[in-house]
């Protein structure tokens, strides 16, 4: 095994970041041919876009020393009583949950589920949680989640278009809907031609046309209103509808599907998510029957496995949004799966009794805060309401707030004459008595006692049951929640357990330093609509945060509130678009988009409003820089932008990345370079020099964010000079010079604010020189696989100089056109040998892209070239007639450990099936074997199947 020499401890966090010590790197570039690393960078990297300024960063912090600091941060935030509402509402994480998810590395190191064998505890996860929402709304067909409530609503009006048989461009909203999805709704319709139009709900709707309503319920102003003759008046004219829903609400008010409702959108964050100053949080949506085919995001289904037992696998619509392309009709990125997993754990925990036993809670504490303002004479605007007051204070909004504050209570100010008051999981008798006391100071206004208003109308009590699946039911005690969660994250490869050596996605390591400082109170407790001068840490952070990140990209500023990658990218465009047409320029919306290009950037183009123009690759994965020239040309007048991601999609450092930024430039276009492959440039080169207008950059990726089986996920987009004006803005934003003006992307001013501790803490301990060092050896390592394979499976592009960047692609075409083997039986047999396969058909089908990162050691390389060169040898036994293709291990793998007990009646022994590498006490045993695609997409169940389900086959398949 090799380890880190004393020079590596002597370079502190940057020698135990990176897993190839100074031995290791001299071995490896013996290997490939090079006499040192800066010889070796010097020929793969172009020198024309090489940066001269270096890294200006601060010197690198020791872990002690950034803790420090980080603690120092948190504590100065102010964490008072939160009882602001608008869609954050502090909450109980039990501490079984935030020990064994949100800080277990077995489930925020893991993949999204795109090898369902290696995943099925996520996927059984994600599907208590698709059935919590569905039960909860009333509807049969939820998806894994989304990345928060507003821009779940916004997804909610696309699949309300594509649904609706209207031809009308019109949406109606109620105005009782939160301002940041007003905000966000707003921003999203602009850009592809659908007109927000806000209606009062307690008056008729108007007599013009429209393709979709959308309801809240409750409102930000809390109301409750009994929604369904609206929903009825409106699908008679051809609409669909949308309810935005509280699902804690829900347990004791009438479902949106009850109400009529198509869709029920909203967020999961009030079950056991902190508030995290605005996220991560997972939104969800919910459809009724017919409309699942539109549902966006990514949707879990139950197949069955080879042996005929249920097993979880991603549904076909979630592949399909990257096969489509830009027709796709969302984001495949669009999920937020570690904090779904901790919304669900929080349902499963507490059971329906619970959750309704809170929820009463919830409401008792907000009906006695009204009880006594009504006995003083102090008005409440509604009758109707589940945990929010809006209180009539004419004049003293200003007086009441400050009382409040100077008692450790955060309410929310409307205007001067209103003063919002919201109740929580946390909220109790002694905060009840300081907010009646806040409100003391006022004049008692002499109004009649006309009777208590029914604050829950018999009309809309909830009678239907929920959550009456099993799982919701078995887990009451810690012991039994302890092992149902260890027993799912077993079922899962993660980081924790070996080498995730995806193309594009960059896995690597997620310091237990960097993880932290998520949970300390100042950063995990605090409200986004809390006032600036609560959240100095935050601010600080964040402002660090955003020079450091522009610094490395050689761009002018960067904004954080993207809170995925799809949305970095649907802000960078956005702010294109805005240039071109305050610059006059309103015709220009052609996107050029290669057609190596990942599939969200056609998505994230068309949801700009933009038109997809795709441009060629040659043979050799570079961009054609003479069909480039061509279409620039052919739409000089309407040009917006390239789309190009640099390195390539093909892993390769195209020469010609400056030229086609001046033919784009020429022609009056922005260029957006894609951020995703950022970790081969750190302290190589910046996208803002060698030419680019606007990146974005995958926080989960390069700055070691984890990727928690999906989401969570940061987006910042960076943008050159004359762009600035045109980063995203936000209605409620702490800082008042960012309110108003080109719209926001995410439903809270810093996004996932809670998750930003961990990109600040590795680029502060990693310093200028770490990060260099960084892409310098994920270079090295993915030459040295390159290199190890080229004479067992042909690499598919290289540059000039016959070198890869940080990633390189295998082609397995051959050996399926000579034996039969495909891609998938080399990425499930990698799954014996102990790996999760490297990224599948992506960016060119029947292919491996493979990218070891700067996080492995070199053994570990190893014995991942070990296993790729062992199949190459099984593939050649096929070729031979050792075996057939369907008798090979290779088709029948992976192999579980129900393989190794009855009959086995196979080509080949078991040890050579279960056991390829040796026999290994350690071994990853998948739980099920290879999963049928089509059967589940033949027949589609997305909510947890009855028990009976599991009994009705044996261990071989056999009928129980």
């Amino acid at each position: 095994m090799t380890s880190l020499n004393a020079d590596d401890y002597d370079r502190g966090f940057v020698g135990r970041h990176i897993g190839i010590d100074a031995e290791s790197r001299a071995k490896m570039l013996a290997e490939i041919g090079f006499p040192d690393m800066d010889s070796l960078i010097d020929t793969a990297v172009p020198g024309k876009i090489r940066t001269t300024t270096g890294l200006r960063l601060p010197e690198p912090a020791t872990e002690a020393e950034a803790a420090e600091e980080l603690a120092t941060l948190a504590g100065s935030n102010v964490v008072s009583v939160p009882m602001i509402g608008l869609g954050y509402y502090p909450s109980l994480t039990p501490a079984v949950i935030r020990r064994n998810v949100l800080e277990d590395p077995a489930w925020y190191t893991a993949y999204t589920p795109y090898q369902p064998e290696v995943s099925q505890g996520r996927l059984e996860a994600l599907l208590n949680f698709q059935t919590m929402v569905g039960d909860l709304t009333g509807l049969p067909m939820s998806n894994a989640s989304l990345l928060d409530e507003s821009t779940a609503v916004a997804e909610a009006v696309m699949v309300m278009r594509r649904g609706s048989t209207s031809k009308s461009s019109k949406v109606l909203v109620d105005t009782d809907t939160l301002p940041q999805t007003l905000d966000i709704l707003r921003t999203r319709a602009n850009a592809v031609g659908v007109e927000i139009v806000e209606v009062d709900v307690t008056q008729p709707l108007p007599k013009d046309d429209f393709f979709g309503l959308v309801l809240s319920y409750p409102g930000a102003s809390g109301a409750v209103r009994d929604h369904r003759h609206l929903v009825r008046s409106a699908q008679d004219r051809g609409a669909l509808v949308t309810i935005a829903a509280d699902l804690l609400a829900l347990t004791m008010f009438l479902s949106p599907g009850e109400c009529g409702a198509d869709i029920a959108v909203g967020s999961t964050q009030r079950f056991g998510v902190p508030l995290f100053y605005g996220g991560p949080h997972a939104g969800y949506i919910a459809v009724r029957d017919g409309l699942q085919r539109h549902l966006p995001g990514r949707l879990v289904g139950v197949s069955r496995d080879s042996d005929g037992k249920p097993a979880y696998r991603l549904s076909l619509q979630t592949r399909e949004q990257h096969i489509r392309r830009d027709k796709a009709t969302s984001n495949i990125c669009t999920a937020q799966v570690l904090l779904a997993v901790v919304a669900s754990m929080y349902a499963v925990y507490h059971g329906p009794v619970g959750l309704r036993r809170i929820a009463e809670r919830v409401h008792a504490h907000a009906n006695a805060i009204e009880s006594g303002l009504r006995e003083v004479g102090i008005p409440v605007v509604h009758g109707a309401y589940f945990d929010t007051l809006l209180v009539r204070v004419p004049g003293h909004a200003d007086e009441v707030l400050a009382a409040a504050a100077a008692k450790g209570l955060r309410l929310r100010g409307v205007d001067s004459d209103h003063v919002g008051v919201s109740c929580s999981e946390i909220t109790t008798s002694s905060h009840v008595d300081l907010v009646l006391e806040a409100f003391s100071t006022l004049e008692q206004v002499d109004v009649m006692d006309q009777g208590k208003p029914d604050a829950m109308p018999s009309t809309l009590r909830r009678e239907s049951p929920f959550l009456t699946h099993q799982v919701f039911h078995s887990y009451r005690s810690e012991t039994e929640m302890l092992r149902y969660l260890r027993r799912l994250s077993a079922r899962d490869f993660a980081l924790d357990r070996g080498m995730i050596p995806l193309g594009s996605c960059t896995m690597k390591l997620n310091a237990t330093t960097e993880m932290e400082p998520i949970s300390l109170p100042g950063f995990a407790n605090l409200h986004p609509f809390a006032p600036a001068e609560d959240a100095p840490g935050y601010t600080e952070l964040v402002r660090q945060l955003e020079g450091w990140l522009a610094e490395i990209t050689g761009y002018a500023a960067v904004s954080i509130q993207p809170n995925a990658g799809s949305q970095g990218e649907l802000a960078g465009l956005l702010a294109i678009r805005g240039w071109h047409r305050d610059r006059g320029d309103e015709q220009r919306d052609i996107c050029l988009i290669p057609s190596s290009a990942h599939g969200t950037n056609a998505a994230s183009a068309v949801l700009a409003g933009m038109r997809v123009v795709v441009v060629g690759s040659h043979d050799d994965g570079t961009i054609d820089l003479g069909e480039l020239e061509k279409k620039c040309i052919e739409h000089t007048d309407n040009l917006a932008a390239i789309m190009v991601t640099y390195p390539s999609t093909h892993g390769v450092y195209e020469d010609s990345i400056t030229q086609l930024c001046d033919v784009v430039h020429a022609h009056g276009g922005q260029v957006y370079v894609d951020g995703a492959n950022l970790n081969a440039l750190l302290g190589i080169a910046k996208p803002g020099e060698f030419g680019g207008d606007v990146s974005h950059l995958n926080l989960h990726k390069t700055f070691c964010i984890p990727h928690g089986g999906g989401g969570p996920g940061v987006g910042p987009v960076a943008v050159a000079e004359h762009l600035v004006p045109y980063l995203p803005t936000h209605p409620l934003h702490p800082d008042a010079d960012r309110r108003a003006n080109h719209g926001s992307i995410s439903a809270a001013p810093y996004g996932s604010a809670g998750i930003l501790p961990i990109p600040w803490a590795y680029i502060r301990m990693m310093g200028g020189s770490g990060l260099t060092e960084c892409s310098h050896v994920a270079v090295l390592n993915a030459n040295y696989v390159a290199h190890r394979l080229a004479s067992h499976f042909p690499i598919l592009f290289t540059g000039e100089d016959g070198l890869v960047a940080h990633e390189c692609i295998v082609d397995i075409r051959p050996a399926t056109a000579k034996t039969g083997v495909t891609v998938e039986d080399v990425a499930k047999r990698l799954i014996d040998y102990g790996f999760h396969a490297p990224t599948m058909s992506f960016p060119v089908a029947g292919t491996l892209m493979i990218e070891p990162t700067e996080s492995e050691s070199l053994a570990e390389i190893d014995r991942f070239c070990d296993a790729m060169i062992a199949i190459a040898a099984e593939i050649k036994q096929v070729a031979a007639g050792t075996w057939s293709v369907e008798e090979s291990p290779l088709r029948h793998a992976p192999h579980t450990l129900a393989d190794l007990v009855g009959q086995w009646g196979r080509s080949y022994p078991r040890t050579v099936g279960a056991f390829p590498a040796g026999v290994d006490p350690d071994k990853y045993w998948p739980p099920v074997g290879r999963i049928e695609n089509a059967h589940g997409d033949r027949n589609l169940v997305c909510s947890c199947p009855p028990p009976e389900a599991y009994a009705a086959v044996g261990p071989q398949g056999a009928s129980a």
